[in-house]
């Protein structure tokens, strides 16, 4: 782990820089984004097939980010020579790239939700009572 100062300079450096950090982050860390680069990192995958893994993502939703990711150099879309045609989505090398920083982001969210979930609970515990 890093000691305080380096951590104050990673701070300072990201501050100094925050207008092009920023921008960046925007484009990565939405709602679907993570998930969607996570489904489609081990393999190419269709658009349904997409869907089907994202409980709860909508048509739209997933049609906007999968237009967004494109765009934005981290997806590719192939179109199948398939009766109907088909479409297909892979991750590309810049897209690649994010693996690691999201395997920690997941694993981290998996350690950690129990605690978030218990802070919430206590917090709005706090605050019915202070109300009350």
């Amino acid at each position: 782990m890093p000691d305080d100062m380096d951590l104050e300079a990673l701070s300072q450096c990201a501050l100094d820089d925050m207008a092009r950090v920023r921008p960046v982050l925007d484009k990565i860390a939405d709602k679907w984004t993570i998930l969607i680069l996570t489904v489609l990192c081990p393999k190419p995958s269709r658009f349904n097939e997409i869907k089907r893994r994202l409980d709860g993502i909508t048509h739209k939703a997933l049609a906007d980010a999968l237009k967004r990711l494109e765009r934005n150099g981290l997806v590719t879309r192939t179109v199948l020579p398939t009766a109907p045609i088909g479409v297909e989505y892979a991750i590309t090398p810049l897209g690649h790239s994010l693996r690691q920083p999201f395997e920690a982001l997941c694993a981290w969210a998996l350690a950690h939700g129990d605690e978030i979930e218990e802070a919430k609970a206590a917090h709005d515990r706090a605050k019915a009572a202070g109300s009350g």
